[in-house]
């Protein structure tokens, strides 16, 4: 993928986990730590939307990284 490529694609997961933060109440960021530290789900139902839920937040993250690392840093000078 290009970096503008990975740009506009990122939209899809950030969608995903907004949905899932509606529907569990709990940032995505704080649900992956849970799940990667070994949480399991309160009702057996959940357990589809938790897989979904932490591979949506890999790959928004791996996504975001790529876009952090491969846009130039700008630097402003403000002359006084």
């Amino acid at each position: 993928m290009t970096i503008d490529e990975v740009a506009s694609d990122i939209h899809l997961p950030e969608a995903d986990l907004e949905n899932y933060e509606r529907k569990y109440g709990i940032l995505s960021e704080t649900f992956y730590d849970a799940y990667s530290a070994g949480e399991e789900p309160a009702e057996v139902a959940w357990v589809w939307d938790w897989s979904d839920w932490a591979g949506a937040y890999e790959i928004y993250m791996q996504r975001r990284e790529v876009i952090q690392f491969s846009t130039p840093i700008r630097k402003w000078r403000i002359k006084i």
